[in-house]
């Protein structure tokens, strides 16, 4: 989706959320939501989202509390999701040790403007866009072929080879929660991978927040569903932040020690016809405390069209979307507006009659 040049004269990276800590006393108006204020803070404790024991996943009754899961929270908690503590601390670890690095070690690994991967904060596609309370890293971690090892980081020094390990376990783990999704939608158990086609894409996104003075009226991430297929969040072991809408209402998510956070996204809302529903979340930061989380991101082949799988559709429930392709690249600038991208693909109530 391009921007109109009275829109935006030039794609340009903001600035680093770390440094605007450390050299201002105010937040910029940029960052400043007015209609803040006890808003953020009133979200509602939820033990509701499902907790799914992965390793009774076989079992229809887990598969159906799958099927609940996702049909009405569109997310859920993963247990025995077979990697030990200590492995996620390690992860947890690289990530906090580089970005307390000093700013010019980071800044080998900043991005290029127009270019999503690597160190940086949000892209400002347009005037008086909403910025993020986060610096981040994004780095694409699959294909193999395609990783840009120039904005992996070297330091600390076991960064490079505990992103990789955590990659190949995610792979193997998103295989499982996919055939599962497939079978609690009465689906042959391949039929979700099949969708997403032989070259699917894994993006892995370490988030930074740091602590903020105007905590009442900065987000962390601005309320947005995700675009891919299926989203797990590894969460701060201390501190919380993310929030789920549901039912017009937000609700915080607890720390679960060691549970994973998986969420569908745009993408499994498509191919299911709307039968699971990607959650709409935002984050909220702490006036104290800095948060980490680290997200990886799973989007099908970005040459496949994905749309509504054919079982999927009767007359009780007609198709919803029309198909799509590269359903990223028209995500992210949709997502810097408050928008959302599914929006172009669903088919009116008119159209379909």
């Amino acid at each position: 989706m391009a921007e109109s040049n009275s829109e935006v004269e030039k794609v340009v990276l903001g600035n680093f959320v770390q440094d605007l800590i450390l050299t201002s006393q105010e937040v910029q108006t940029n960052y400043v939501y007015t209609e803040g204020g006890v808003g953020f803070r009133d979200a509602l404790d939820s033990g509701g989202i499902p907790v799914i024991d992965l390793s009774l996943l076989t079992s229809p009754f887990e598969l159906t509390k799958l099927h609940h899961a996702l049909s009405s929270w569109g997310c859920f908690q993963a247990i025995n999701h077979g990697m030990s503590s200590s492995f996620l601390d390690k992860v947890r670890e690289v990530s906090k040790q580089f970005f307390e690095l000093p700013k010019e070690e980071k800044m080998i690994y900043a991005r290029e403007p127009n270019d999503m991967e690597g160190y940086g904060s949000d892209i400002i596609y347009f005037r008086d866009q909403k910025l993020d309370w986060t610096d981040r890293i994004y780095l694409k971690v699959q294909p193999e072929e395609q990783r840009n090892f120039k904005v992996w980081p070297e330091k600390p020094n076991d960064f490079r080879t505990t992103v990789i390990e955590y990659t190949e376990r995610l792979k193997l783990l998103n295989e499982v929660i996919l055939k599962g999704m497939a079978k609690s939608l009465n689906l042959e158990e391949y039929s979700l991978l099949k969708e997403c086609g032989d070259k699917d894409t894994m993006l892995l996104r370490f988030n930074y927040y740091p602590p903020c003075p105007m905590a009442d009226h900065v987000l962390g991430l601005k309320p947005h569903a995700d675009g891919s297929t299926v989203t797990y969040l590894l969460q701060d072991k201390e501190v919380d932040g993310l929030q789920v809408l549901k039912d017009n209402r937000w609700f915080k998510v607890p720390i679960i020690s060691d549970a994973l956070l998986i969420n569908v996204g745009d993408q499994v809302e498509i191919m299911s016809n709307g039968i699971f529903r990607s959650p709409i979340h935002r984050v909220v930061v702490n006036e104290e405390k800095d948060r980490l989380t680290i997200a990886m991101f799973f989007t099908p082949d970005p040459e496949k069209e994905i749309g509504p799988i054919e079982q999927l559709v009767n007359e009780s429930r007609p198709k919803s979307y029309t198909p799509v392709k590269n359903y990223t690249d028209i995500f992210f600038q949709y997502y810097q507006k408050g928008k959302r991208a599914i929006e172009a693909s669903k088919i009116q109530l008119c159209e379909a009659e």
